[in-house]
C-alpha cells in the first residue's frame, strides 16, 4: 500500500478526540436557610439532566451537560445545586443520526462522571 492509498483509507475513518473537559458553571443555593434547618428533614428531591452542543468550527464542538438537583420541603426550596460540565470534542466523518447520537449521548456520557 502506498502513501496515497493510506491517506484515502484514513480519510473515511471516524475521527474522535477529547480536547478539553471543564466546569462551565456551578452553583449552590439554599434560599430558605436558616428557617429550613428548623423543619423536619424529609425533602422531595428531583434531578433534571439536559445537554446542549454548539459547533465551534469544522469538526469541533462544545458539549454541555447540565445537572440540576432540587430538594423541597413542601413548597419551600431547601437547596438547589446546578453543575454545567462541558467538553470540547473533535468529531469527524459522522453525519445525521450518528452525529446526533455522538453529540447528544456519547459525549455527555463521557462528561457525566466529572459532573457527579
Amino acid at each position: 500500500m502506498n502513501m496515497s492509498d493510506q491517506k484515502e483509507e484514513k480519510a473515511g475513518q471516524i475521527e474522535f478526540t477529547i480536547q478539553r473537559v471543564y466546569i462551565k458553571d456551578i452553583s449552590f443555593e439554599c434560599p430558605n436557610s436558616p428557617v429550613m434547618f428548623k423543619k423536619e428533614w424529609a425533602p422531595e428531591v428531583s434531578m433534571d439532566i439536559d445537554t446542549k452542543n454548539v459547533k465551534l468550527e469544522d469538526n469541533v464542538y462544545e458539549v454541555v451537560l447540565t445537572l440540576t438537583t432540587t430538594a423541597k420541603i413542601g413548597d419551600d426550596v431547601a437547596f438547589l445545586c446546578e453543575v454545567q460540565q462541558a467538553g470540547i470534542f473533535t468529531v469527524g466523518h459522522l453525519e445525521g443520526a450518528q452525529m446526533a447520537h455522538c453529540l447528544n449521548a456519547f459525549c455527555p456520557n463521557i462528561l457525566f462522571p466529572y459532573a457527579r
